[in-house]
């Protein structure tokens, strides 16, 4: 899984930030870790240099192989939280969409049901 981390003018992107959001994505998306082949991640600062309560943003978009795109976003007064916000969420949709197509495969097994219940009624 590929992440790469976007951000506008009025976010200040360092390499370790970049480096720490990826280990956090790969730490909490390691369930779907074989499915998804890239996560974007945009942050952005909505208000530019405005002071606001809420004017960071992430955006989080999963390329899931099979799926397409999903993703999730989240707004906060510091971008700590805003990530954590998307990441929260990701998981959300990705456990909506995905999450039962793996526990299908996980729980796939033969049934223990004979073909035939006569034996099971005749107590009754």
């Amino acid at each position: 899984m590929q992440v790469q981390v976007n951000h506008d003018d009025h976010v200040t992107g360092r390499e370790d930030m970049e480096r720490e959001i990826a280990l956090m994505l790969e730490g909490e998306l390691d369930r779907y870790a074989d499915h998804i082949t890239r996560v974007e991640v945009h942050l952005s600062d909505v208000n530019a240099d405005k002071l606001a309560d809420d004017d960071k943003r992430c955006l989080l978009e999963a390329r899931v192989a099979g799926q397409g795109q999903l993703t999730a976003s989240h707004q906060s007064g510091d971008m700590r939280t805003a990530i954590d916000g998307a990441i929260d969420k990701l998981l959300r949709v990705l456990d909506s969409s995905l999450g039962k197509s793996l526990d299908k495969t996980k729980t796939a097994r033969e049934t223990i049901r004979r073909d035939g219940v006569e034996g099971l009624t005749e107590g009754l």
